[in-house]
């Protein structure tokens, strides 16, 4: 009896993990040729709100085509956040070692994140920090990198990303910090943009710090070398 109930139990979970497989890859099929109306996040901060009964502001969110995206806020990104882009599979492994070699070494902790992964991560998972969560990224990153091209990665990321101040993606972001379109962005506004992503909630784009202007210079200045994905 005993066997069988395991037997039946294990029956179960391998249905459940197939299921959600099956789910999360169809998922990510529909989104290579749809653009998302929202993001998840966009959900569960909403409702997060609502179970707790506080004030919510609506998330600014307009989807723009990368072509109707500034070039050089693409360049911008792809030299703070992602140079070698273009050359990996969604995970960075040189970026991986180094963060892991200063935890070690107890340096400090480094980002080694990639485009790929920060759009899965903004996508598809809401913005709470747990092992199943890193381990839905990972999975997701996997996914699209094998359904999708660079050019759409890229899109879907500028596009969702958080940008701060209730603004989601390239549109919302210029349209708050800099009154304009995305397509309209500058170097140095694009490089400005690109530079408080790391800490959009508390780094600003309409008040730069001194830390905030330096990883700008450094951003216009390795822009250059980075691709125009058409």
């Amino acid at each position: 009896m005993k066997k069988r109930l395991m037997t039946w139990i294990k029956k179960i979970i391998t249905g459940l993990v197939i299921a959600v497989m099956a789910a999360t890859f169809f998922q990510v099929i529909i989104f290579r040729y749809v653009n998302p109306p929202f993001t998840v996040n966009m959900i569960y901060e909403k409702a997060i709100a609502a179970h707790k009964n506080m004030p919510f502001k609506p998330r600014s969110y307009k989807w723009k085509n990368l072509e109707q995206i500034s070039v050089y806020l693409q360049q911008a990104v792809l030299a703070s956040e992602d140079q070698r882009f273009m050359s990996h599979h969604g995970f960075d492994f040189r970026e991986i070692k180094l963060a892991l070699k200063d935890i070690i070494t107890r340096k400090g902790f480094r980002g080694a994140s990639t485009i790929s992964m920060q759009t899965a991560r903004s996508l598809f998972l809401p913005s709470s920090r747990s092992l199943t969560r890193k381990l839905a990224e990972a999975w997701y990153t996997v996914l699209i990198e094998l359904v999708w091209d660079k050019k759409r990665i890229l899109e879907m990321y500028l596009n969702t990303v958080d940008w701060g101040k209730a603004n989601v993606g390239a549109q919302a972001a210029a349209q708050a910090y800099f009154s304009c379109d995305a397509k309209n962005l500058t170097d140095r506004q694009a490089a400005l943009l690109t530079a408080i992503l790391p800490s959009p909630h508390k780094w600003s784009a309409v008040s730069p710090g001194t830390h905030v202007r330096l990883r700008q210079t450094r951003i216009l200045r390795q822009m250059k070398n980075m691709p125009v994905l058409k």
